[in-house]
């Protein structure tokens, strides 16, 4: 099993920060390997990811434990794509500036250490995803939309992910 653990501050109260996570449907905004999480139901979610060469992948997802506001643990249920589970924490950050977000993900990394050594070649490895995806969650709790530009370096290591012009947000996210 692979472990990664990535945090990030974001200037927005727990209980904000955890109500946009815990809507599973808002986190292909920011985690563009994702194309689809559709809630189905209990506690279970249904995934489409992009894969590497193209390829893509798909899970289906149990929360096996949840406190509002301040965790989500998951767990890839059996038959999945990648085996992997999770958690994200919700904490209130020092001196009243924020909300920590940290995530922790374990995965079984397909094609083993050689696998994942090729995804980080490619910009897929879960490592690079995580950082990016947290940058991009950031911008869009604090302002509303993942900042991008014609001049931006936003894709770079992104794989199959290319540059674009910036945008307006689909929606607006809540204050």
């Amino acid at each position: 099993m692979v472990r990664v653990s990535k945090s990030v501050t974001i200037k927005r109260p727990p209980e904000a920060v955890y109500e946009f996570w815990r809507q599973l449907e808002n986190l292909p905004r920011f985690m563009y390997h994702l194309q689809d999480v559709r809630s189905t139901g209990k506690g279970r979610s249904h995934w489409i990811a992009r894969a590497p060469a193209g390829q893509q992948v798909e899970w289906d997802a149990e929360i096996v434990e949840e406190r509002p506001g301040e965790l989500i643990v998951w767990r890839a249920l059996p038959g999945s794509d990648i085996q992997h589970d999770g958690s994200v924490h919700f904490r209130p950050a020092p001196a009243d500036r924020g909300t920590e977000v940290e995530v922790a993900l374990q995965y079984d990394a397909p094609g083993g250490k050689a696998g994942a050594l090729i995804a980080t070649l490619f910009g897929e490895e879960p490592t690079q995803q995580i950082r990016d995806d947290l940058r991009r969650f950031k911008q869009v709790m604090e302002t509303g939309e993942v900042v991008l530009s014609d001049g931006s370096l936003e894709g770079a290591g992104q794989g199959p992910l290319k540059q674009r012009a910036a945008q307006a947000p689909a929606t607006e996210v809540g204050r």
